[in-house]
């Protein structure tokens, strides 16, 4: 069995971790296809407030296992070259990055069918859990949707 990798980064996923990433496969010959998915934290109105950032908490050791078997089962089902994921854990403000998810093919049609096999198994399976900071200083809990 392959090692589990951690997934998680402290705080946003900045633009340059994103763009350092995928610059890595640019002398990778065999890909013909990239695609990626910025999960990105929005200012969802609840009630008389709006959402001023979200803080992730997760079940590091069971959530690097589950983003293990979702990497490997993805694999498995589409012809990838590579993948990425990446989730962030403590506070992220609305409009920065929480989640980056990078997949690469020798076509594209198969990174788009990929990354949305990904993205729908995270928010499924994922024990990750987010609690919405509101503008006026109270929270609640994040529905994955």
């Amino acid at each position: 069995m392959k090692s589990i990798k951690n997934v998680f980064r402290e705080g946003p996923i900045s633009p340059e971790f994103i763009a350092d990433s995928i610059a890595k496969h640019q002398v990778k010959t065999g890909i013909g296809a990239h695609n990626i998915f910025l999960g990105q934290v929005r200012a969802d109105q609840a009630g008389d407030s709006a959402v001023g950032a979200i803080e992730y908490t997760a079940y590091t050791e069971m959530a690097n296992k589950v983003m293990h078997e979702i990497r490997e089962r993805t694999f498995e089902e589409f012809d990838l070259t590579c993948m990425h994921i990446y989730h962030s854990l403590g506070l992220v403000k609305t409009g920065e990055v929480c989640l980056f998810v990078f997949v690469s093919a020798p076509h594209r049609k198969v990174t788009f069918r990929a990354l949305e096999y990904v993205v729908e198994a995270i928010k499924a399976e994922a024990p990750i859990f987010g609690k919405e900071i509101l503008e006026n200083e109270s929270h609640k809990w994040k529905v994955n949707n």
